[in-house]
């Protein structure tokens, strides 16, 4: 081969040595390019996850309904019970005593908390179902409170008590004591709660002082429920000698669950919707009662005495405390 022909043809070889890599280097730089894409897009080049999507923490899933769970959401416990104090512990009649002239056994009633709502200086009044601020009336199922509040006396009544095997003592009416009632409307609402948007108002509180007879009456509606509690009704009783008060005693009422769920058939509290905790579901009905009179199932001795009276309903109850200033023995 002559030299010119020679050198021709490494020339066409160096050239075509060139081309390759220029084509090798494109290729390389499209194929790191799509990579580097399917990278940043944590994806592989065949749709498949990449590792970088494999290792990430996956996305946190949409929260599932509280009844679509197959265990129910954890409930906190009953809240802790403040201690009484001196006096409100000297209020309770840890006694049986009788009520005269009728001869009936009636023994201290127990006490329950106060709970969060309570409002000192609420209007004297019988009817409790208007809002002094306004005027408006609360809706809802009549409902006519007949309290007595009887104090054991000291004096007995000659027997013993059949039960206990305890001396009996005679029940004799407390005169001149206050009675505050507060409790929720149709719709499970206080009133007085800044919380809720009701804190200038007034409606279903009040207070009565108690006849010769040691009775008080109010006329309200039947209470409405809210989340957690059974239907109920919180009383106070306090009672003065003088500018010394003697008497400070707290508790709460029940309604029996048949007429608690024949109400809520009935607007307005059937906007609310039907009962959610019977009496047996509620955690201070079943519990000890804060004075330590009663050691379980305090709410079996609070029950009113409910009778239906036309469109609605009579509730009674004989309150019996101890007003000496000390736990009478």
């Amino acid at each position: 081969m002559s030299t010119p022909l020679l050198k021709k043809t490494s020339v066409v070889f160096i050239a075509y040595g060139f081309l390759l890599a220029a084509i090798t280097l494109i290729l390389n730089t499209n194929l790191n390019d799509l990579t580097g894409y399917a990278v940043a897009q944590n994806l592989n080049l065949n749709g498949s996850p990449s590792p970088q999507q494999q290792q990430a923490s996956p996305l946190p899933s949409p929260p599932v309904p509280a009844s679509q769970t197959s265990s129910p959401v954890p409930q906190s416990g009953p809240p802790p019970m403040k201690p009484l104090s001196p006096l409100q512990m000297a209020s309770s009649a840890n006694m049986t005593c009788v009520l005269t002239p009728s001869l009936i056994e009636s023994e201290g009633t127990p006490q329950q908390i106060e709970g969060p709502y309570f409002v000192a200086g609420m209007p004297n009044r019988s009817d409790i179902r208007s809002d002094t601020s306004d005027g408006s009336v609360q809706e809802g199922v009549p409902l006519h409170l007949v309290i007595h509040v009887y104090q054991a006396d000291g004096k007995d009544q000659g027997g013993k008590n059949n039960t206990n095997n305890t001396i009996l003592k005679v029940c004799t009416p407390l005169r001149d004591a206050r009675i505050d009632i507060w409790h929720a409307n149709a719709q499970g609402l206080y009133s007085g709660v800044k919380d809720n948007g009701t804190g200038d108002k007034t409606f279903l509180r009040g207070y009565q002082i108690t006849n010769d007879n040691g009775t008080a009456t109010f006329d309200t509606v039947y209470p409405g429920w809210y989340e957690g509690r059974a239907i109920h009704i919180h009383i106070k009783v306090t009672a003065f000698d003088g500018a010394k008060e003697k008497l400070d005693w707290t508790s709460q009422f029940y309604l029996n669950n048949s007429a608690n769920e024949q109400v809520h058939t009935q607007p307005p509290y059937s906007n609310h919707g039907s009962v959610p905790v019977t009496n047996e579901q509620d955690f201070l009905f079943t519990g000890p009662s804060t004075d330590g009179l009663v050691k379980t199932n305090a709410g079996k001795h609070l029950m009113l005495d409910l009778s239906k009276q036309g469109e609605g309903y009579t509730g009674i109850f004989n309150v019996v405390v101890n007003s000496t200033g000390s736990r009478q023995q």
